[in-house]
């Protein structure tokens, strides 16, 4: 199977040219290349190569969709074709430095609230299965309530549940100072001073019927926690790293580890709690209430504006935004319907998935649309975006924005809104069993967003291309060096008695069946095979010279005569030392008996077994 994955390796590099390349690294689902010029990369032969879903390029890294766990694969075969290749921090240091303006803010918003995700979706599911076990209609099943369960086990779960959000601004300090280049422990205390028992609780400040008052600092400032603030909180992180950053430039040695920490945390802490910090609370407030009411507008014409636009979002990499957004609202609010607005779109792309591998003839779109179908139920939508939604006329990206607006509307005016963020399309369900009602119509509305956009996408979306079935192309049967007819040192091949062709010298052993058909002729020995198409095409595969005479030593044979074959199926393996050393030459002659002539100058000079395509015989 190595092989299989080294030849997509190989293949992948001759395209895009290994002189091209700066540097390779990838992502869970893409191999990402940082090239020298984009403009001479050819993307329809990338897009043909076996296991490529789609390509697109940003930030001077060409991207080549492959998906979960083949992108592993295909990369570990990389780094054997001697490519500088990089960890995804180093090339996405590089890649931050080709980026500005929005951007550079939108991955820096990434690089901040990435690592935090898994916390509060792990939060969310505490919550929600809290939800549904402390629950007196669920209890009552088993003859018990609420009051029946001890204090000491609910004081347990509320350490699980509360936590997180409860220090959340302090996590985000921490991943702010370690974006910006500070210490991270100093921006997990300075978070942890923004939430000081010390200091009045914001949110009962905010409510009038606590009785709890901001501390007026100089009789006029309101001194008060900075609990759900996540502006104040990423402010902090840069801020305080920046501070840093230029007091260890200027502060002596003997005294850097001591008084460089003291006035980090002293000055970011007073410039926080006196000044930016109830500002920024204001602004995000505000930011928290315009979604909130967009959201709420009648007749789920919000919901539906969210839902259409959010794909788009993802597409331009503005979606990071969102994350900081729905982290505001979970702090401030407990909920966050955003999340669920924009999680139709996975679903509707779910839809686009079956529909094209439903109604596709094309077996290569067929596969993209399966395994980008498989990836998308795991809430990585980058192959069906990038595979199928951009790269047929835009069709089904329109199908499937009217369908994630249309879900997100309904959603929408039934008030369904989830208590976590991180979790996408089948995990999803998890955020929203803390109430019967949330779940049931959370479960009903993505199914029928699922059922809307593949209806439509069969009507209206399905490209003509996708209808085809694929010409299969003749692909190389052997990986090793091309040979001319002419210079193979047999008489019978050379003078082309048997008719035109071509000739490799092989590296590797395996010989694979070039094209789809049937095992016309297969000598007992195993060195050669004759292979015909169903509209007439014949080859005939030659492994060796005067190989027959070695009576089928170092031949393991796969197929037989009368064999029906499909392309890329393994013929024989052939063990080159041995022949070798038996006194054979290994070269391998692919001759084409039914007078298809060949253009010896349009021949690569390197074939790769499977990958390496002609416009031969189909």
């Amino acid at each position: 199977m190595a092989d299989k994955y080294f030849n997509i390796a190989k293949a992948i590099v001759e395209v895009v040219g290994k002189e091209n390349i700066v540097s390779a690294t990838h992502c869970a689902t893409r191999l990402r290349l940082m090239v020298k010029d984009r403009d001479v990369i050819d993307d329809k032969k990338i897009e043909k190569i076996d296991q490529v879903k789609g390509v697109f390029f940003t930030s001077g890294q060409y991207q080549i969709i492959l998906g979960t766990g083949i992108v592993n694969k295909v990369y570990a075969q990389i780094e054997t074709l001697g490519l500088k290749t990089l960890s995804k921090k180093e090339q996405d240091e590089a890649v931050k430095q080709n980026e500005k303006g929005i951007k550079k803010l939108m991955r820096t918003l990434a690089d901040i609230f990435v690592p935090i995700i898994p916390v509060i979706a792990a939060t969310g599911l505490f919550l929600g299965l809290k939800g549904c076990i402390f629950n007196d209609n669920v209890l009552s099943l088993f003859g018990a309530s609420t009051a029946d369960i001890p204090a000491y086990i609910q004081t347990l779960v509320t350490v699980l549940t509360d936590t997180a959000f409860a220090f959340l601004p302090a996590i985000i300090t921490w991943s702010a100072f370690r974006v910006f280049g500070g210490t991270p422990v100093i921006g997990l205390v300075i978070g942890l001073m923004l939430l000081s028992p010390a200091l009045p609780n914001a949110y009962s400040v905010a409510d009038p019927n606590s009785g709890v008052e901001a501390i007026k600092a100089f009789g006029f400032i309101p001194l008060v926690g900075c609990q759900g603030s996540v502006m104040t909180a990423i402010f902090t992180g840069w801020f305080g790293s920046k501070l840093e950053k230029k007091l260890r430039k200027i502060m002596p040695n003997v005294l850097d580890l001591i008084f460089t920490p003291f006035f980090v945390m002293l000055i970011t802490m007073l410039v926080m709690l006196l000044g930016v910090g109830p500002v920024m609370h204001q602004i995000e407030l505000g930011m928290v209430g315009i979604i909130e009411n967009l959201i709420h507008l009648p007749m789920g014409i919000g919901g539906f504006i969210i839902g259409f636009t959010y794909p788009l979002a993802v597409i331009t990499g503005l979606h990071h935004t969102y994350v900081m957004i729905e982290t505001s609202l979970l702090a401030n609010t407990g909920f966050n319907p955003l999340i669920t607005l924009c999680a139709m779109y996975g679903f509707a792309n779910v839809g686009t998935c079956l529909a094209f591998a439903v109604k596709s003839k094309s077996r290569r779109i067929k596969q993209t649309s399966i395994g980008a179908m498989l990836s998308q139920l795991f809430g990585i939508s980058e192959p069906v975006l990038f595979g199928i939604q951009l790269r047929f006329n835009l069709k089904p990206l329109i199908v499937m924005l009217l369908t994630s607006g249309t879900g997100a509307a309904l959603l929408s005016i039934f008030s369904i809104q989830s208590n976590s963020y991180g979790l996408a399309v089948l995990p999803s369900y998890l955020m929203y069993i803390y109430n019967g009602h949330q779940i049931l119509f959370y479960f009903l509305i993505s199914v029928f967003c699922v059922a809307l956009c593949f209806i439509l996408t069969c009507l209206f979306a399905i490209p003509k291309e996708a209808l085809v079935p694929d010409e299969e192309v003749f692909t190389a049967p052997a990986t090793g060096k091309t040979v001319l007819l002419k210079d193979v040192a047999d008489e019978t091949f050379a003078q082309k008695l048997l008719g035109d062709g071509f000739a490799i010298d092989i590296t590797d052993g395996t010989i694979r069946a070039p094209f789809s058909g049937t095992i016309a002729a297969a000598y007992p020995t195993g060195h050669a095979f004759g292979i015909q198409s169903p509209d007439g095409r014949e080859v005939l595969i030659h492994i060796g010279i005067d190989t027959v005479a070695l009576e089928g030593q170092g031949f393991e044979i796969h197929a037989h005569q009368g064999d029906n074959v499909k392309q890329g199926d393994i013929l024989v393996k052939a063990d080159i030392q041995k022949i070798r050393q038996l006194g054979k030459p290994t070269t391998t002659m692919i001759i084409f008996t039914d007078g298809t002539p060949i253009k010896e100058q349009e021949l690569p000079k390197e074939m790769i077994s499977g990958v390496t395509s002609l416009q031969v015989a189909c």
